[in-house]
């Protein structure tokens, strides 16, 4: 294959790394790997100023496995995320790209799951740590983790762990680390209280930026009018017109979600609420519901939707304007991910019509205005999700596996592949994602017989 300039081969990468990007599909690099690799691969200082879903883990996952030594079982490199989705997330693809390294042991530390287990597994040793700032303080406070030997320290999504109160312990954690060391920040957004907050981690670090405008192409914004009070009301027209498989509403309040998601499921539509103080086992249920399809309608306040990965989400709705430009310009770029087409429709009451004003500011150009009477509301029932979510109370540690279970439902259940969704397999609980018109005759004929030879509980959630 001949090399571009924007080609991975350009960089010093070892041939089994390459080899390695190619299998998973790495043939060019995004705008923000291209600027930001040369940076890291030459073991300096970064700030990047990257939206999600912009390549920016390679970046910096490329440049710590290729510094990495794996005959030398230490703690090389750390990423700090907000949230555990994120860092599961990041994990996860951190694992990827490390195939072509043997025995390279990357370990998640999150709260919300218990702490023997993650001492246990420090105990043995890891390559590269992903985590939370909450937990990762707790493990230094118990002496349970040595940071003493991090070479690279990455702050993933810096700007949301300053919103969300987490400074603190970023700063606590990063005096933790060996002060030579080369350390990588990356944030949706870089205002001056974060600059200034992070000036003390970094050492005469190289900026990038990223531009944070969509490609109109892809994703098409429109915005719509409306009376302060009949918002909720715009929402279900919206999606009665449009018709999205899925869609992601975001609200500038926790009370404007749970409120706006009650009345969508009274309209028969299949919504719930993501907010902050939710517990972590609800949390991950929702995301869980919602990324296998058995929810439509996420409604979301921002610093609950960081960290959501959801591929293939057709619209956005921005319930409220957000007062913050670049906020705006990243909840849109949650939908027309990749190649797909994405739709972005924001609510705009009468005093809001200044922040519209900032958007069009910051866009260089005006936004699209569209009239809700103009909407064709199709009869017919609403937004019903097209999966139902099975609940079975065995996981990881009753050894299950997604394969057994499939092997059960489309062996004895008699269901086709395609009428299984996601398996979602958790420590103690397993999520099976079912074709909602036959899970009722599945779920009998699963719960009649069994799985791996043992009888487990299971219900429908």
């Amino acid at each position: 294959m001949t090399a571009t300039p924007n080609s991975f081969s350009t960089l010093a990468l070892s041939p089994s790394m390459l080899a390695n990007l190619d299998s998973l599909g790495y043939h060019e690099m995004t705008p923000i790997q291209a600027k930001s690799l040369p940076v890291i691969l030459d073991r300096r200082d970064l700030i990047a100023q990257a939206k999600t879903g912009s390549g920016k883990t390679a970046a910096f996952g490329i440049g710590i496995l290729q510094r990495l030594n794996p005959t030398w079982f230490a703690i090389q490199a750390l990423v700090i995320c907000p949230t555990r989705e994120l860092a599961d997330q990041v994990s996860n693809e951190l694992r990827r790209l490390a195939r072509f390294a043997d025995n390279t042991k990357i370990l998640t530390l999150c709260g919300g799951a218990p702490m023997r287990p993650q001492i246990a597994s420090l105990e043995h040793g890891a390559h590269i740590i992903v985590g939370t700032p909450g937990r990762l303080r707790d493990h230094i406070g118990r002496g349970s983790i040595d940071l003493s030997t991090v070479q690279t320290l990455v702050l993933d999504e810096a700007d949301r762990m300053v919103d969300m109160g987490f400074y603190e312990e970023i700063s606590g954690i990063v005096s933790a680390c060996p002060t030579r060391r080369q350390t990588l920040l990356f944030s949706a957004t870089y205002p001056d209280d974060i600059r200034k907050s992070s000036a003390p981690f970094l050492r005469d670090p190289t900026e990038i930026t990223v531009e944070a405008q969509h490609d109109d192409n892809r994703i098409e914004q429109r915005f719509y009018e409306v009376g302060y009070d009949d918002r909720n009301d715009a929402v279900g027209r919206l999606l009665n017109n449009y018709k999205p498989a899925s869609a992601l509403a975001f609200c500038n309040t926790k009370i404007h979600c749970r409120e706006l998601a009650d009345e969508l499921r009274a309209q028969g539509f299949s919504a719930m609420a993501l907010y902050g103080e939710l517990e972590q086992r609800e949390r991950d249920e929702i995301l869980v519901l919602f990324a296998n399809g058995s929810c439509s309608v996420l409604v979301a306040t921002d610093v609950a939707a960081r960290g959501l990965d959801i591929q293939s989400l057709e619209m956005v709705i921005n319930v409220d304007v957000s007062k913050d430009t670049e906020v705006h310009i990243h909840r849109v770029g949650r939908t027309g991910r990749g190649a797909a087409r994405g739709l972005a429709l924001s609510l705009c009451a009468p005093n809001e019509k200044k922040w519209v004003k900032l958007i069009e500011d910051y866009q260089h150009g005006p936004v699209s205005w569209f009239d809700l009477a103009d909407l064709e509301v199709a009869p017919g029932p609403a937004l019903e999700a097209p999966m139902v979510t099975l609940l079975i109370m065995g996981g990881k540690k009753d050894k299950l596996r997604p394969g057994d279970l499939l092997g059960a439902l489309t062996g004895d259940a008699g269901l086709t592949k395609e009428q299984v969704g996601k398996i979602n397999v958790f420590e103690f609980m397993t999520y099976v994602a079912l074709d909602r018109r036959i899970a009722k005759k599945a779920f009998a004929k699963l719960e009649g017989g069994n799985i791996k030879g043992r009888n487990f509980k299971m219900r429908f959630i």
